[in-house]
Formats: C-alpha cells, structure tokens, sequence
C-alpha cells in the first residue's frame, strides 16, 4: 500500500470489556433502586411511610402507657368488667357484710348473676338468708345495678372427714341437719 492508499476497514464488533469492581458494583446499585422504584419503595434513600406505621406526635394504641391503664384497656376489650369486678367483691367480702358474717359465709361463686354463698352451719345459712335481700342492694350499689340478680344460700355440705382415731363407728358426721 503506497502513501495515498487507505487500509480497508473491517466490520468486526469491537470488543467491550466485562464490568468488574466498581463497575458492576455501580450496576447492581441501579438495578436495585430501580427495582425499588418499581415497588413503590422510593429512591435515592427517601423511606416513604404508609401512614398507620409509625407513631407520630399524636397517640396512638401502640404508644406506652401506665399498667393500670393497659390492663383497664385490655379489661374493657375482652368484656371482663364483671367478672373482674365480681372477684373485687369476694375479696372485699368481709368488708361488704362484716367480719361477723365472714367470719361464717363466704363467696362460693358467681354464675349467671346469682351469687352462691357458702355458710359454715344451718344457723348462719337461715340468718343470711334473712339478710340476701339487704346485701343484694348493697351488692348493686357496689358493683352496678342489675349485677346480682339474687343471693343462693348454701349450708355445710359434703361428707365428712373419715379419718382420726376418734371416730365413732357408724356416725354420719356433725348433727347439723340444714335442709
């Protein structure tokens, strides 16, 4: 090929080197965000929020509170007003009828707004009996009205102990006869 000739071009691809490093560290950084993007994610570090998922400055139920607070909440969502304030009461018990009466019948339990009173002898389960309609009042006005419907007196019951050495043949326990 003299001076004013041209070498014919060829029409071969060129090659392009493979990313390596940075490269493909740059590229896999932009199919991530766009990605993202595609999600609804936000790019270029902004965290967009979906509202309901943060707490913000107004309160809301996820925020802390006191205990008594979280268990009066958790009282009032399952419905256990009554039953929580039923148990009140039989703890209470000596304070509503007085240590006298304590000391004699106690809270057996409380079904269907009657309460089931156990009394220690047929004496004291015939004076309560006499007394149901003063501490069903005074029962309401505690807990709510309408929250005990009626007192249900119950004598001693069951059989009695079979053990110690002094026990009688034959016997059947206390002469106490409550019918």
């Amino acid at each position: 090929m003299s001076g004013g000739e041209q070498e014919p071009r060829t029409t071969e691809p060129r090659k392009v080197p493979e990313p390596s490093g940075v490269d493909l560290a740059r590229q896999a950084l932009a199919a991530a965000r766009e990605q993202a993007r595609a999600r609804g994610n936000g790019a270029g570090g902004k965290n967009k929020h979906r509202p309901g998922l943060r707490s913000g400055a107004r309160a809301d139920g996820r925020d802390p509170m006191p205990l008594m607070a979280a268990l009066d909440r958790l009282r009032t969502e399952h419905g256990w007003e009554m039953p929580m304030a039923v148990a009140g009461v039989m703890e209470r018990w000596p304070e509503i009828v007085g240590p006298e009466i304590a000391a004699h019948c106690e809270p057996d339990r409380y079904e269907d707004r009657e309460l089931v009173v156990r009394c220690d002898s047929s004496a004291w389960a015939a004076q309560l009996k006499l007394l149901a309609p003063q501490l069903v009042a005074r029962l309401n006005a505690d807990l709510g009205q309408g929250t005990v419907r009626m007192i249900k007196v119950q004598g001693p019951g069951g059989r009695p102990k079979r053990y110690g050495p002094l026990r009688a043949p034959g016997s059947t326990g206390p002469g106490d006869t409550y019918g």
